[in-house]
């Protein structure tokens, strides 16, 4: 058995729990502004569904890297090296499941910003976008290692 291939399927499984963290933090705290606006008898803002949904892309990140540590595995001729990919898998998907993680914690504030003040939309995606930086750095940094 090639111990790579537990790095091929680490980096989506790290990627999307992550993502899934993230966007139930986000979620819950987007459900909590929304009640506390329909309590208020406010506008619930739609838009926070932005803020949930924004973990979500760390996943395809994974996605992405995993098929190329597939490819570079799989490759007849000079197939990567197996640390390489478990090394890359385990601890890329980690590195994109955090920022996952931290951009839903973050998603979670501004759900909570936005619909008690009903402002600040622009700024607030703003420091999720770059939270959201780092796990396409990781994509792209490690894409150039396994390639």
């Amino acid at each position: 058995m090639n111990i790579g291939f537990i790095g091929i399927g680490a980096v989506l499984a790290f990627a999307a729990m992550g993502s899934a963290l993230g966007a139930g933090a986000a979620g819950m705290a987007a459900v909590g502004a929304w009640k506390k606006c329909f309590v208020q008898n406010k506008t619930a803002p739609f838009m926070l569904i932005a803020f949930v949904g924004a973990p979500l892309t760390q996943t395809i990140y994974g996605f992405i890297l995993m098929n190329t540590l597939k490819a570079a595995a799989t490759r007849a001729e000079n197939p990567a090296d197996a640390g390489l990919l478990l090394g890359v898998g385990i601890l890329g998907g980690i590195a994109m499941g955090l920022s996952a993680l931290f951009q839903g914690k973050a998603g979670a504030s501004a759900s909570d910003a936005l619909a008690e003040t009903g402002k600040g939309f622009g700024n607030y995606i703003m420091v999720l976008g770059l939270i959201e930086t780092v796990a396409l750095f990781v994509m792209v940094f490690l894409l150039g290692v396994v390639g």
